[in-house]
């Protein structure tokens, strides 16, 4: 893979959004990106981060030099472009609800044979005031299907950016933090019964929230 462009590994459609968006953050968001050496070189991998904004998922998703997956609102496939840029770019659809999607699952178990990473929100929603929230189990419940290593990401900036309720503020610093993978024996407890895929959110939401962002270095 070329360092310099990783782009050119990538599937035409979604390579050129990649480099455009990694413009528009280095133009745009410009801040810190720590732990980039955290994400799996190979095989399938969940990314699971907390959630302040409609921005997250590409300013996340332009980080990394591979090829991942997001999921989207089946609301969201209304015929025309935007259906086929969702398709193209291997946009999953899911029910706003439903962790369990049967489909939706099916897809994901491919995209990780395929060996991308997929991100995810444990929080399942946009928080309203910049607080991280509670997990929901629909993160857990995937992680426990598909058995693979949850980075854990923590952006910080993007609610001030362009959080709920808020206009977009170009200029704002949006830096994120990669986390060190966690393994299925840390973040599943079958033993935990119905609340099992609960339990594995609330582990893996705590490890996004113990991500801090670097240190100012004063000079």
């Amino acid at each position: 893979m070329s360092q310099a462009f990783p782009q050119t590994e990538m599937q035409p459609v979604y390579g050129v959004c990649h480099y455009l968006l990694r413009v528009m953050f280095d133009m745009f968001f410009r801040g810190a990106v720590v732990g980039l050496d955290h994400l799996p070189r190979n095989g399938g991998f969940l990314l699971a981060a907390n959630h302040a904004s409609f921005i997250d998922p590409p300013m996340i998703g332009c980080q990394i030099s591979r090829q991942i997956a997001y999921f989207a609102r089946k609301t969201l496939w209304k015929g025309g472009f935007s259906s086929w840029w969702l398709d193209t770019v291997g946009t999953i659809p899911v029910d706003r609800d439903g962790g369990q999607d049967v489909s939706a699952i099916k897809r994901v178990l491919r995209a990780l044979k395929d060996e991308r990473g997929l991100i995810l929100f444990p929080e399942g929603t946009r928080t309203p005031d910049g607080n991280l929230q509670a997990a929901k189990p629909g993160v857990g419940f995937i992680a426990i299907k598909t058995r693979v290593p949850v980075v854990p990401v923590r952006i910080f900036g993007s609610f001030e950016a362009f959080g709920k309720g808020r206009s977009l503020r170009l200029g704002t610093p949006v830096t994120i933090v990669f986390g060190a993978p966690i393994p299925p024996a840390a973040y599943d407890d079958p033993a935990a019964g119905k609340e099992r895929a609960q339990v594995a959110s609330e582990r893996i939401m705590r490890a996004i929230a113990e991500l801090q962002p670097p240190r100012e270095t004063v000079i």
